[in-house]
């Protein structure tokens, strides 16, 4: 089953970090892009320019970002295919964005094509 994964942190904490951190966090994403590739599981993944840069459109208008309210802006995404739930949550909690902000799994609806 194929599960999307929906990386949520603070994009404005990482343009604060030095030059030595980002590249630090950037080489934790690698590291674990990598690994989901080993395993056979990836399928997909990017990440996101900064929320400032996006637009939204609702009933024909666009609003310029960011969205969202909170701290926690979407990131980036993995998708992934795993036998199951489990096996997805259990790669979603290795992934770096669980550890400083939270990682949304949604399976991907089977529509039959």
């Amino acid at each position: 089953m194929k599960y999307l994964f929906l990386l949520y942190t603070d994009e404005d904490r990482f343009d604060d970090r030095t030059p030595e951190e980002k590249s630090k966090v950037v080489g934790a994403y690698m590291a674990y892009s990598e690994a989901l590739k080993k395993a056979g599981v990836r399928l997909a993944g990017e990440p996101l320019s900064h929320s400032k840069a996006g637009k939204r459109v609702r009933s024909g208008s666009v609003e310029d970002g960011p969205f969202a309210d909170g701290k926690e802006q979407l990131g980036g995404y993995f998708l992934i295919e795993a036998a199951n739930l489990d096996d997805a949550l259990d790669w979603a909690a290795r992934c770096p964005a669980a550890a400083e902000g939270h990682v949304e799994v949604r399976p991907l609806w089977d529509v039959g094509g």
